[in-house]
């Protein structure tokens, strides 16, 4: 959805807009950070965005925090600057406000809430033997990028920061903080820093694996309690504080914002992703996709075992989760993208990008479903779903290959789902998790049923696709903005989920359109001939990280 597809009539949404009740979401994605500005039910005004890339500093990915507090000022600007374009009034009141940010990683503040360490990132896969201590410790996954992992990563090294250590968050967390003064953070993002257990006192993180934490030999000596340094857990639709007014000064330096607006829970992009597609009750799911990907599937019950390629998470009202996550999705394929752009310019066209993705996707799917004998390794960094320790970006072909445009494109739109269609056999196959629909968000899907039916031809699952899919992360946090300055207003006391749920359903969802596609046999049998060939050649891809710098 667009600006220029937005029904309201421009006097309804000024006057919204004007007298403080539109609601804001922002996330902090991978290479933008975006704003989404709704009304009560979800539907979208106006968007603002600003884009950054990460850095790998000294071995390690990271953003550096100046470059956190210029890019929201930067989207806030842009947001303001388009609704001051459209609806000719200014941004300076909101009804509620959300922040959501990419998943995990490790921010550790001291005593005065000053970052101890460079904003480490999911990205990093440098936690091996802390994960897997706690694995075994735990006697369930403990996935690398998790917020503990980083902390026993430091614990183990011991790094000079760790007995100053005062509090752990995540990037929304931290955000959160300074914008409203209140550490807390949504479950869904709670729930990749430590394991989250349900009890007759609702979601926490799970007591008696703080306990066991506690007792490992490793952390003897630290003259802190992991308890102690984790932010509140809230679920979705809980008051999580108000802007203050140093926090509206953050967002807005030309201090037309007021303080005040109430805040939900900030989360992850996991959670505003499943959010964004309404895929929160059992047998439902969603796959995100963006520099990074991962596929969230709401449980009937528990799994038969632990499982390594499995990360158990929460939806953000604290319903257990399966999620599959990959490092590498789109960042290849971008890059291949700009490859085409640049060629494009040199013989005199310069293309519009919307046009040069629609052109070139279409182009894919007109490739053979087995992409030919063309193989895509999109390793922009580690992959563990398929045990690749470093990534290099690797394109292979056969000796009989048919290497075409239309192929290597194939080949590159299924090696955007290559790791999550390894770690969802797992999921679907191993395990037998039941999923009925698939819902999908994220850019790689605006070019109409291409990317969405290769998905479903590797899941072999349907894959759904609704009117607002390409505004992802942001737009899901804004809706439990919106959901949380409703829930504010009482009189309704179902629960936490059965809450969501509804608001989804009857004010979000009743009126959108969602597009459905079943794989096809022949897509699906591609996809798995593909997939074949692309587990066969890992070891390549494995000697490519260890022999090129």
């Amino acid at each position: 959805m667009t600006h220029e597809t937005v029904t309201r009539s421009r006097p309804d949404a000024a006057t919204l807009i004007s007298e403080g009740h539109a609601h804001l979401g922002i996330e902090l994605g991978s290479t933008r950070i975006k704003a989404a500005l709704v009304d009560e039910g979800g539907e979208l005004l106006a968007t603002g965005s600003f884009a950054w890339e990460n850095q790998l500093v000294d071995d390690s990915w990271t953003y550096p925090m100046e470059a956190v507090w210029e890019g929201l000022a930067a989207c806030f600007s842009d947001l303001a600057e388009t609704v001051r374009s459209e609806y000719d009034v200014a941004l300076a009141r909101l009804g509620s406000l959300g922040i959501s940010a990419m998943m995990h990683g490790y921010i550790a503040l001291d005593e005065k809430g000053e970052l101890l360490t460079p904003f480490r990132t999911w990205r990093n896969t440098y936690t091996g033997d802390a994960a897997s201590m706690l694995s075994e410790a735990f006697g369930q996954n403990i996935p690398l990028r998790w917020s503990v992992s980083h902390l026993l990563h430091a614990v183990l090294g011991r790094e000079e920061h760790v007995d100053q250590v005062a509090a752990i968050t995540t990037l929304a967390g931290h955000v959160h903080r300074a914008l409203t003064g209140r550490a807390v953070l949504g479950v869904g993002d709670a729930s990749g820093m430590f394991p989250i257990a349900s009890g007759t006192d609702g979601v926490d993180y799970d007591r008696e694996l703080l306990s066991t934490f506690a007792n490992l030999d490793a952390v003897a000596d630290v003259p802190w309690d992991l308890a102690d340094l984790l932010p509140e857990v809230l679920v979705a639709g809980q008051d999580a504080g108000t802007l203050s007014e140093e926090g509206a000064k953050l967002l807005d330096p030309s201090g037309t914002l007021e303080a005040g607006a109430i805040t939900a829970p900030p989360e992850g992009d996991a959670g505003t992703g499943m959010v964004a597609t309404q895929a929160i009750t059992p047998r439902t799911g969603n796959v995100s996709a963006g520099t990074s990907a991962f596929a969230m599937v709401v449980l009937e019950g528990g799994l038969s075992t632990p499982r390594e390629e499995i990360d158990m998470v929460t939806t953000p009202s604290g319903d257990p989760v399966a999620m599959i996550h990959t490092n590498n999705c789109t960042g290849d394929l971008d890059q291949w993208l700009g490859v085409f752009s640049r060629f494009a310019q040199l013989l005199g066209k310069d293309v519009d990008t919307e046009e040069l993705y629609a052109t070139l996707f279409a182009a894919g799917a007109d490739g053979a479903a087995d992409a030919g004998g063309v193989l895509s390794f999109n390793y922009l960094s580690g992959e563990h779903q398929t045990g690749v320790a470093s990534g290099r970006p690797l394109l292979v072909r056969t000796q009989q290959a048919d290497f075409t445009l239309e192929n290597l494109m194939r080949a590159q739109l299924h090696g955007a789902f290559g790791a999550l269609a390894v770690g969802m056999e797992v999921l679907l196959e191993e395990e037998k998790v039941g999923l009925d629909v698939m819902y999908a968000h994220g850019g790689i899907f605006r070019t109409q049923g291409v990317a969405q039916q290769v998905l479903a031809d590797a899941l072999r699952t349907p894959v759904a696709l609704g009117e607002s899919a390409g505004e992802g992360g942001a737009w899901g946090m804004a809706l439990l903005a919106a959901h949380t300055a409703r829930r504010a207003q009482g009189g309704d006391d179902s629960s936490p989920t059965d809450a969501l749920a509804g608001f989804l359903a009857d004010e979000v969802f009743a009126s959108q359109e969602v597009r459905t596609l079943e794989p096809t046999t022949e897509g699906a049998k591609g996809y798995a001939e593909w997939l074949r060939s692309y587990r066969d050649a890992l070891p390549v891809e494995r000697l490519a990280g260890e022999s090129i710098d």
